[in-house]
């Protein structure tokens, strides 16, 4: 899904049973690190900061499905390195307790895998629960699993006769 490799990524993982990536990341392997592909320790954002990285939450930056009718709002931003995040932002009601999330959010924090969103930060300044991940361009996850276009239907329904043409 486009996700970067952390600094964990080299440690051995059951999945990597292949040899000949050795124990670099893919990234490292292919010659392209650099610091936009490392996903950077998970740290407590400022409100100002995330603030100004969504545009003082724009309505033009929401990328979640149902917009502003959502409690949890998700938002494309930009932190002053250039990184692109989302930023969720979460109804007031979801997380009373500043210090609960804080933990929360840090201990989801440390989870790094190659085919997960990493959690980069969090935000609890006052009201404001905010959670910051890496930005993943191409639409929600949602949308890839529950709305059929006409393209990726005519795409299953010819896959499905292909397979059955190859059985019979």
């Amino acid at each position: 899904m486009g996700c970067f490799h952390s600094k964990t990524s080299s440690l051995h993982s059951p999945e990597d049973d292949d040899p000949k990536h050795g124990d670099k990341p893919d990234h490292e392997a292919n010659g392209e690190a650099g610091d936009q592909d490392q996903v950077p320790a998970f740290k407590e954002y400022g409100l100002a900061e995330l603030r100004a990285a969504t545009k003082g939450f724009s309505s033009e930056l929401i990328v979640s499905e149902s917009g502003e009718k959502a409690p949890n709002v998700v938002y494309r931003g930009k932190l002053d390195g250039g990184r692109l995040v989302a930023v969720k932002r979460f109804s007031k009601q979801s997380w009373p307790d500043a210090q609960q999330f804080v933990a929360e959010a840090a201990g989801v924090g440390k989870l790094r895998h190659k085919r997960l969103v990493n959690l980069i930060g969090c935000c609890a300044e006052g009201d404001e629960r905010l959670l910051v991940a890496e930005f993943m361009p191409n639409d929600t996850l949602s949308r890839h699993l529950f709305h059929c276009t006409l393209f990726t239907f005519n795409l299953c329904i010819y896959l499905f006769l292909l397979f059955a043409l190859f059985v019979s």
